[in-house]
């Protein structure tokens, strides 16, 4: 698999994104793993042979926590990075590729700016764990 973020691999969509984040969805699946809160939805059954390869991916860093615009683009940088790099992970086995969630948001919840290293193993285990 290239290792590659292309436009269509961005959730852009203002419907699916007030889907994802409805409260009470029994649709949509959530956990946490520092420092991300992961929300995702899975491909419905009905559509699979029909879905993207690919997951859509959001990635969120508050603006409550991080004041200045510079330093929350460089958190989306290095989350953008980590899951480009390491998007493999969701796809190890077939029966793992068939499972892959159709849509993911990244909320990044730390308070403080962290290294792309501990970033990383952060995005590895996320995407493990889906």
């Amino acid at each position: 698999m290239r290792q590659t973020f292309h436009k269509s691999e961005r959730l852009c969509s203002k419907k699916v994104i007030d889907q994802l984040f409805e409260k009470g969805s029994s649709t949509v699946r959530t956990f946490y793993l520092f420092p991300f809160r992961v929300l995702y939805l899975p491909v419905p059954e009905n559509s699979a042979e029909d879905a993207s390869p690919l997951p859509a991916i959001l990635i969120t860093v508050s603006k409550r926590n991080f004041k200045h615009a510079v330093d929350r683009n460089l958190l989306r940088r290095r989350i953008r990075e980590a899951y480009r790099k390491n998007k493999p992970f969701l796809f190890g086995t077939p029966e793992k590729s068939k499972n892959a969630p159709e849509y993911i948001a990244f909320l990044y919840t730390a308070r403080q700016k962290i290294s792309f290293e501990e970033i990383e193993k952060s995005m590895k285990l996320v995407l493990a764990k889906m």
